[in-house]
């Protein structure tokens, strides 16, 4: 695992050093606000993943680039956009973009973000030797999942505002379209930037990006619950006092009897909630087992992920991929 940690500082430095490199022009206030988030932290796994994916079929890193750094653009505008919808303060330790730079700027940071993913596809794309062909492949791909993303999100704000409680099937269909889909074109992006870019190789990564993606979404769900505030930066129990139709709160609901399922209910969605009551309703989550039950659910998509490469010979870029996919199931952050 530290072996992958020390690839993985490496590949986001390089990737970040390039990334910003092209986030340069004028105003510079506006390009000081999208640049945010890119310097400011975050696993950036879904760099990492194009990166490798192309490197699993013989292609380097400087091929890779363009499409890890449009990756990247695509998810720092979602996390913009996220902020402004959630009102949050904090991400990654600092003062969230519409609250530092305020809320025009912030949407118009977003907005270059996303016009910027698609420019470096095309211009960058073509510089490192890319054919039109592959150049207008990775565009549609990208495009389609952005459009996954955002209908994602509309599902989860639907989701969030309706009283409702939502069914597993319908969260995880959810949460494949929001956080799976990055994922997922992620490791497609990386084959096309590849010499071998065959409908084939493009539609088994895809899998393993796809169900490493819901995996990594349930253990940031099961963080969300469970997770130790001194490492997570956040309140204890804080998706529950946000009322956030999680995995596990949703598992924690469905099989809670009613003494249990009343004290989970009594702080769902009240951010002010008695700090005792809190902890009485993390408290009734865990002893449902729960952390045992999203992990063996995150571990079920991590093994689809890796069946979907399993016909793939021994390379240190798949077993890269596979050890990226393990420390996602395995991460307490």
């Amino acid at each position: 695992m530290d072996n992958l940690k020390d690839d993985l500082n490496e590949l986001v430095s390089r990737v970040r050093n390039f990334t910003l490199s092209i986030l340069d022009g004028e105003p510079a206030k506006l390009y000081d606000a999208a640049g945010t988030y890119l310097a400011s932290g975050g696993k950036k796994l879904r760099p990492f993943m194009v990166i490798k994916s192309c490197e699993m079929f013989g292609g380097d890193e400087e091929k890779a680039l363009p499409a890890a750094a449009s990756v990247e653009l695509i998810h720092n505008f979602s996390l913009i956009h996220d902020d402004i919808m959630d009102n949050d303060d904090i991400r990654h330790g600092v003062s969230t973009v519409h609250k530092k730079y305020g809320l025009p700027i912030a949407l118009i940071a977003g907005d270059i973000l996303f016009s910027k993913a698609f420019q470096v596809l095309s211009l960058h794309g073509k510089k490192t030797g890319h054919e039109d062909s592959i150049i207008a492949e990775m565009n549609r791909i990208l495009s389609t999942a952005c459009v996954h993303v955002c209908e994602g999100q509309g599902l989860d704000i639907q989701m969030a505002s309706s009283k409702k409680i939502p069914t597993i099937n319908e969260y995880l269909e959810m949460i494949r379209k929001k956080t799976a889909s990055l994922f997922e074109v992620s490791c497609a992006l990386g084959v096309l930037s590849s010499p071998d870019p065959s409908d084939s190789n493009v539609e088994n990564l895809s899998k393993f990006g796809r169900f490493t993606g819901i995996a990594f979404q349930l253990i940031d769900d099961l963080i969300g619950v469970t997770g130790n505030p001194e490492l997570t930066g956040k309140a204890v129990g804080n998706d529950i006092r946000e009322g956030k139709k999680t995995f596990p709160i949703l598992l924690a609901l469905e099989h809670a009897d009613t003494n249990k399922r009343e004290k989970i209910l009594k702080v769902f969605g009240f951010k002010g909630a008695n700090r005792d009551y809190v902890e009485d309703a993390v408290y009734a989550i865990s002893s449902l087992n729960i952390e045992e039950a999203v992990r063996k659910t995150a571990h079920e998509n991590m093994v689809k992920a890796f069946e979907a490469i399993d016909g793939y010979n021994e390379t240190s870029a798949k077993n890269a991929l596979v050890s990226s996919a393990k420390f996602i199931v395995e991460r307490s952050l």
